[in-house]
């Protein structure tokens, strides 16, 4: 499966979103993503597979529970890839940045004045 293959589902998105935040168990994952998606289980379950099987988390056993971790190569790979298109929007917020450190303003008194 394609990198965006994989991060083209929401509740794929969601999960690797909250492994941004560290590791999470399997239940803790299943909890937080039926409450906002309203899936169960073995659908959460399913997702977190094709997460582990494509690269982007892993997975390692803490007793009776498994522990989810985001793993960032295929994410890098995205990154790389997005490099291409990252000087069309650099140079945008580049002169954004410029714009807004110059202060441009309507000069007072003349605001309201047509």
């Amino acid at each position: 499966m394609h990198a965006f293959d994989v991060l083209g589902d929401p509740v794929r998105r969601r999960i690797l979103e909250l492994l941004a935040g560290g590791e999470l168990s399997s239940g803790e994952v299943v909890e937080a993503i039926s409450a906002e998606f309203g899936i169960g289980q073995p659908a959460v379950s399913m997702q977190l597979r094709v997460l582990r099987e494509n690269g982007f988390a892993t997975v390692r056993a803490e007793g009776p529970r498994r522990i989810y971790a985001i793993d960032a190569g295929p994410l890098a790979e995205v990154d790389a890839w997005l490099g291409q298109f990252r000087a069309f929007w650099e140079q945008r917020l580049d002169a954004l940045a410029t714009e807004l450190r110059r202060g441009r303003r309507t000069p007072r008194g003349a605001a309201g004045r047509d």
